[in-house]
């Protein structure tokens, strides 16, 4: 079942507890603050290619799940401007991988984050994510910014 292990309450925590489509393919939040986050996600059957390996698609939706609990750990609602991804080695069913999120700059109600998707030490993927902060709408009990 799906968790989060960083017992926190913070905004990225709220986020992450009402996204279904990460927590439906079993990501799990490991830690989420102050302009970071890590999420973990095994690779399922389901999630492999004709070749074998993980689809790019699974490996982009992990990064971005670690992005946005990261650029969201402020506390406004922040949601993606731009993404791209270099895919750097295969991951195959059942490895266990992990999303290291890290802000690089904020100016503005715009940022920079880093993602690395990690299979214990080696890197599978380099993300980079451009934040855009909206306000406060979209989570419950949060009044809306103009």
């Amino acid at each position: 079942m799906t968790q989060v292990t960083d017992t926190g309450q913070g905004p990225a925590h709220l986020m992450f507890a009402a996204d279904r489509a990460s927590r439906g393919l079993g990501m799990e939040l490991l830690r989420a603050g102050d302009g970071t986050a890590a999420v973990r996600m095994t690779v399922t059957a389901e999630m492999v290619n004709g070749h074998g390996t993980a689809h790019g698609g699974y490996l982009f939706l992990l990064a971005d799940t670690a992005f946005a609990c990261a650029c969201n750990s402020h506390g406004p609602v922040t949601v993606a401007a731009g993404a791209d991804i270099t895919f750097v080695a295969p991951a195959r069913e059942g490895d266990v991988l992990v999303a290291v999120a890290e802000e690089r700059t904020r100016f503005g109600r715009s940022g920079i984050y880093d993602v690395t998707v990690l299979r214990d030490e080696q890197v599978i993927a380099e993300f980079r994510g451009r934040s855009r902060t909206i306000g406060d709408r979209g989570l419950p009990g949060r009044k809306e910014t103009p």
